[in-house]
């Protein structure tokens, strides 16, 4: 988890104005590479020997689809180019990285998402669930973590740091784009540039709210039989400023969104547990 020496709610903000700017930071100890493989946005992050933020790096790709690697080659040349540009900036070869994987996929993908790391040059240490490498990145162990993505939403209760359930569904940053499309008699692409104006986010909100609705019963399926502390949601899509007010609606209880919610996962993913020394 991360360290004291900046809270988790500045680490993230520092990591989201890193990946924007290039910014680097100097590390303490040795640096460790994350990737993370997405539906919408490929993120590379780099911590150091306290879990602080030291650099990070991205770029919209549609290499990954409800969980699964469908553009091999994409993925891999990608993953290949931004390493460089990571190494470039850091001045520090990487040779090994923790690889993060959607809740609930096979061991099949789990080795495709390894092999795609292998021909970007990189040995994987760790395979790390998403919601894990959120609850590394929020400083917490125990609680339900809602993430929010461009191709599903999933759902993990957590207790001690271990997973207890994982449900990840087919509803998210897409779907709301169809809505869009589908209301206004417009392209995709144009949806998605609509959901992203911050002029229009009130609109927007208006129409896709239903769809946020969904999302939030899948998380009220999952939590049935689960009492927990805390409710986070991470992901861009949940990004509207109505999203957790729609969620904690359904629940029933409070929920968290953290700075940035698109980059907690990708920054939780290197991260590794510190000794009390």
């Amino acid at each position: 988890m991360v360290s004291s020496r900046m809270t988790s709610e500045a680490a993230i903000r520092r990591f989201a104005d890193m990946v924007r700017t290039g910014e680097v930071a100097e590390p303490y100890g040795e640096p460790r590479l994350g990737v993370d493989l997405g539906t919408a946005n490929v993120v590379l992050s780099v911590v150091d020997g306290e879990n602080q933020p030291v650099a990070g790096a991205w770029v919209h790709s549609t290499v990954v689809r409800d969980g699964i690697v469908v553009d091999w080659a994409g993925a891999t040349t990608v993953l290949r180019r931004l390493k460089d540009d990571i190494e470039r900036r850091t001045g520090h070869r990487f040779t090994r990285a923790s690889v993060s994987i959607p809740p609930g996929i096979s061991e099949g993908d789990t080795k495709v998402f390894r092999n795609v790391a292998s021909a970007a040059g990189l040995d994987t240490d760790e395979v790390v669930d998403e919601p894990v490498a959120a609850a590394r990145a929020l400083g917490i162990s125990d609680g339900c973590v809602i993430d929010i993505g461009h191709g599903t939403t999933g759902v993990s209760i957590l207790s001690g740091s271990r997973v207890l359930l994982s449900v990840d569904e087919a509803t998210g940053g897409h779907h709301m784009n169809l809505v869009l499309a589908g209301a206004y008699h417009i392209g995709y692409d144009v949806a998605e540039v609509m959901k992203k104006d911050p002029t229009r986010i009130h609109e927007v909100m208006g129409v896709i709210r239903p769809t946020l609705e969904k999302m939030a019963s899948i998380a009220e399926a999952a939590l049935v039989g689960f009492d927990v502390p805390a409710v986070y949601l991470v992901g861009g899509s949940s990004s509207f400023p109505d999203a957790p007010d729609v969620f904690a609606q359904r629940l029933g209880r409070p929920v968290i969104r953290p700075a940035e919610p698109l980059f907690v996962t990708p920054l939780g993913i290197p991260m590794k547990e510190l000794s009390d020394d």
